[in-house]
């Protein structure tokens, strides 16, 4: 392989995962064009086609299909050796790249992020907000917090406690709607998700949903302005003390939450400094309910 082949590589990978120049140029933050060129350099390099191409996009010939399993073996060699040298840093400084939900973010993580900068200031936080999974043996993130039954990456996984599930409401709502609904919930509204089952919690069977978001946080601000029920973590109780859990209801339980770093980033003191001050401040959250 010639030495200028491996600057063409991650448009080749950024092509065949996506299918196509313009969606391979989005997730390397390049432009089309760019893109286009060095994929033709690498063809022409090599001296054979690696896609082929259509009006559906773009599709892997047997030569690029025989290419594909060797440069994703050298791009986790890459990431293995920087998670290796990463992880001989001795100091208390830096930056971290934190990946999380905007449901755990603004109300909760926010404030132990204030106490951590002030005991940690030359410690810098990088926040990847996004209710999808960043990969941390991809290198996408240093350190996760994720809601979830079980973890199946290779990662350091702290397994902090389960998430409990409460059904909450403003107390305006529970002032002036739920006295006048029927036993089964007729006459009240329930927020839901997108992916959620029609079939509702008792006694709440018959109560109507009128409106559906998957983003967490913006269900916790629907409660807070009257717009209905809907389940929330008991966590965010402290967080949110204009909600309160709907009385005579039961709570269920949730997924368990998660701390996730590279194995090699459990050396680096920074990573160690914040993920021990993140524990500790979550479990104390959660002994205080």
């Amino acid at each position: 392989m010639r030495s200028f082949d491996w600057e063409q590589l991650p448009y080749f990978l950024a092509v065949a995962r996506t299918g196509s120049l313009r969606a391979a140029a989005s997730t390397i933050n390049a432009s089309y064009g760019t893109v286009n060129r060095n994929i033709q350099a690498l063809e022409a390099s090599y001296g054979v086609r690696l896609f082929h191409r259509s009006k559906r996009g773009f599709t892997l010939t047997e030569f690029g299909e025989a290419l594909l399993p060797v440069v994703e073996a050298a791009e986790q060699t890459v990431f293995a050796a920087r998670k290796k040298v990463e992880g001989l840093d001795k100091s208390e400084s830096g930056t971290i790249r934190f990946s999380l939900s905007p449901t755990l973010a603004y109300d909760l993580i926010a404030p132990i992020i204030g106490r951590f900068h002030q005991k940690y200031p030359n410690i810098d936080i990088e926040f990847h907000l996004t209710s999808e999974i960043e990969s941390i043996t991809n290198d996408e993130t240093d350190v996760s917090l994720r809601a979830a039954e079980e973890i199946a990456e290779d990662v350091v996984a702290r397994k902090l406690f389960r998430l409990t599930l409460g059904i909450y409401a403003s107390e305006t709502y529970l002032r002036d709607v739920l006295p006048d609904a029927g036993p089964q919930g007729e006459g009240l509204s329930w927020i839901g998700t997108a992916d959620e089952s029609l079939r509702l919690p008792p006694p709440f069977q018959m109560a109507k949903v009128r409106h559906k978001v998957n983003d967490g946080y913006m269900r916790v601000r629907l409660l807070s302005q009257n717009c209905g029920i809907s389940h929330m973590p008991t966590l965010f109780e402290n967080a949110f003390p204009d909600l309160r859990r709907v009385p005579e209801t039961e709570l269920s339980k949730g997924p368990w939450l998660w701390i996730l770093l590279h194995s090699d980033l459990q050396k680096t003191v920074r990573v160690r400094r914040f993920v021990d001050f993140l524990t500790e401040e979550l479990l104390s959250l959660k002994h205080a309910l």
